[in-house]
């Protein structure tokens, strides 16, 4: 019995040793002898202040005699009391003086304080539920079988099988020699020191060479696995809630981009426009007049008629944006001022200014066009007239000598062809009046047409004048006689309604769950639609939102996103991407995480020092409005 009761406090010595040096590596404090060291009570203030992350005020930090030391461990067993932890005969004096068995059973009142009594399974705490909690996780194994904190773990396959389940990534437990026990112990003992993290507070022959092995250390170790893979699921969880709120916010994303793309693009179509206008200037033709009129009228038909459905889309995409958002529970989008639907309005109303300022302007250069086409037209037109006129008197008026007469004639037939160009003036401003619908003219009663049979009167008459003068010269020279003898887009719901009836059948409901990544069994499916559809027998649209709220609604709050990103960073006021990706997140996730967030300035961890840091605090306070700011705290990195 008494070689008995060595082995069990020899081996809760030395891992009661192992955990004290865990815990008190942080100030850089070695225990050596666990009785020795610990009787000037120093290492158990720097134990207690480690633990609770409390100071225990002044205590004598080289205590050389025995009141001193005293004095400490009474500052120490105090503040355990404070904090209301049962402590059953233990006083100053054994600590002090070294009673080996009080000072484990010290050591084992504060592991189970600060170590395990925070385990809770299904309701259990503490022992039941760090045994509960082991046996859950190794019942799909055959070979294993935990019943107890004591020869359930001589083979070594139940610390296998909690790595198999948790990280099989780090073990293959169906090759293992199931008859080699300590090889199979050290394996995962090797394991969960390298790769986990999990002190090596146990040896092999701790548990592998005794019947049985001491329940306490076993506790404590085992303990110590609850907490890194609890943790691992922590953080897993965290990943896929984070990784969730980006895929989420993927989409608002990118609506925020496309507004902002289209609005800077219809706000400089729009700017563009007036420009052109301004530039624009006239030839003084008819022709260039109407033809940017007909562009003008275009413009009103096409580009017009378009931006004013982009206005409206823009407004209407601004809405949904605020509306997702709200959703999420995050700070409402507010686009930059200049791309802003005031900005757009302004900018609106300047075309509409520059529009009207147009219009007049064209109205105005046409009918100063017409005014002038009319005043050229019926300039030419009366000098035109008044030449024909004086050719006519002149030809009438004709007297004296027939040789004269017909000197006088043929100089008038020589200035006819000049006229023909005239007129053919006249006839080209006649058609520009008919390209601009001008039918009446008050500055002149004569027409093209008119004009140009009065010439060829006037012609007629010059030709007649020349043949009757040469007529009463021939007559003259041969008779004698006198010359008075001869002219114009949810979503999946809409995917899955394939008969457009605007409700899901069972299949179709099933089938949109699914791919929203809510699966259930048969059983619990048809319950579900039951449960949606009522007496209906099938799935409105408003059901089917108001069952996807139901289920989504507590999963992707801004604050639950921030405590992930602080889960993921471990209580760290940055994450680095080694962080990321061991929470299992997706490489193109990470990726486009690192690529946002903003980098970290302030202090940082040793281990650390070398990574790239980022900052998830300012990356978060994006998407949080004002009253979830008061959860921005960085938190404590506990380093137990």
């Amino acid at each position: 019995m008494a070689v008995l009761e060595q082995s069990w406090i020899k081996v809760q010595e030395k891992t009661f040793g192992k955990w004290l040096n865990n815990k008190l590596k942080v100030r850089n404090v070695q225990v050596n002898d666990l009785v020795h060291d610990l009787s000037d009570g120093i290492a158990l203030i720097h134990l207690l202040e480690i633990l609770s992350n409390e100071s225990l005020g002044r205590y004598a930090a080289r205590p050389k005699l025995r009141v001193q030391r005293f004095e400490n461990v009474n500052i120490a067993l105090d503040f355990i009391k404070s904090r209301k932890i049962q402590l059953t005969n233990i006083g100053a004096e054994d600590v002090v003086d070294g009673n080996r068995k009080i000072i484990l059973g010290l050591i084992w009142t504060l592991i189970l304080r600060f170590t395990i009594s925070d385990i809770n399974d299904q309701g259990l705490s503490a022992r039941e539920g760090l045994l509960l909690w082991c046996q859950r996780k190794t019942a799909c194994y055959e070979d294993v079988e935990v019943r107890d904190f004591s020869g359930s773990w001589n083979d070594g396959l139940a610390f296998c099988a909690l790595l198999d389940i948790h990280r099989p990534d780090l073990i293959d437990y169906d090759q293992l020699d199931k008859s080699d026990h300590k090889g199979n112990m050290q394996l995962a003992f090797d394991i969960a020191s390298k790769e986990i993290g999990i002190p090596d507070l146990l040896d092999v022959e701790d548990v592998c060479d005794v019947a049985k092995p001491d329940e306490r250390s076993l506790m404590t170790y085992i303990a110590y696995w609850f907490h890194a893979f609890s943790q691992m699921e922590k953080v897993e969880n965290a990943g896929r809630r984070v990784e969730k709120f980006v895929s989420n916010m993927q989409g608002a994303w990118e609506m925020q981009n496309n507004y902002e793309r289209r609005m800077r693009a219809l706000l400089q179509s729009i700017a563009q426009q007036g420009n052109d206008w301004e530039k624009s200037e006239f030839d003084g033709t008819y022709t260039d007049a109407k033809e940017q009129s007909k562009k003008f009228v275009g413009y009103k038909r096409k580009e017009k008629r378009d931006w004013v459905a982009e206005k409206s889309d823009l407004a209407g995409l601004l809405g949904n944006i605020k509306t997702k958002l709200s959703t999420y529970r995050l700070r409402p989008y507010q686009p930059p001022a200049d791309l802003s639907l005031e900005a757009l309005d302004d900018a609106w109303n300047g075309l509409m200014e520059a529009e009207r300022t147009r219009s007049q302007v064209i109205n105005n250069t046409i009918r100063d066009i017409k005014n002038n086409l009319r005043r050229s037209f019926a300039h030419k037109a009366n000098d035109f007239e008044m030449a024909l006129k004086t050719i006519s008197l002149s030809i009438s008026g004709l007297e004296g000598d027939v040789e004269d007469q017909l000197e006088h004639t043929s100089q008038i037939s020589r200035n006819l062809p000049p006229l023909d160009q005239y007129l053919e003036i006249i006839d080209g401003l006649d058609k520009q009046c008919q390209e601009a619908n001008i039918e009446e003219n008050d500055f002149t009663t004569y027409t093209y047409d008119e004009l140009a049979y009065e010439l060829s009167l006037v012609r007629s008459s010059v030709q007649k004048k020349l043949a009757f003068l040469e007529n009463q010269m021939v007559a003259r020279n041969m008779t004698n006689l006198t010359p008075i003898q001869l002219e114009e887009f949810e979503s999946v719901f809409r995917h899955f309604d394939r008969d457009l009836s605007n409700s899901l059948q069972e299949l179709e409901f099933s089938a949109a769950l699914a791919s929203l990544g809510l699966v259930y069994d048969e059983q619990e499916m048809h319950e579900r639609f039951l449960e949606v559809a009522g007496r209906n027998g099938s799935v409105s649209f408003e059901q089917f939102i108001r069952f996807m709220v139901d289920v989504t609604e507590d999963q992707n709050t801004a604050e639950q996103v921030f405590e992930s990103f602080r889960e993921v960073a471990d209580g760290k006021p940055y994450v680095t991407e080694l962080d990321l990706t061991h929470s299992l997140i997706p490489d193109e996730v990470v990726e486009q995480l690192v690529q946002t967030m903003p980098a970290h300035k302030g202090p940082d961890l040793q281990e650390d020092r070398d990574l790239p840091k980022y900052d998830y605090v300012t990356f978060m306070e994006r998407y949080m409005g004002d009253k979830n700011k008061g959860a921005n705290g960085t938190g404590r990195h506990d380093a137990s």
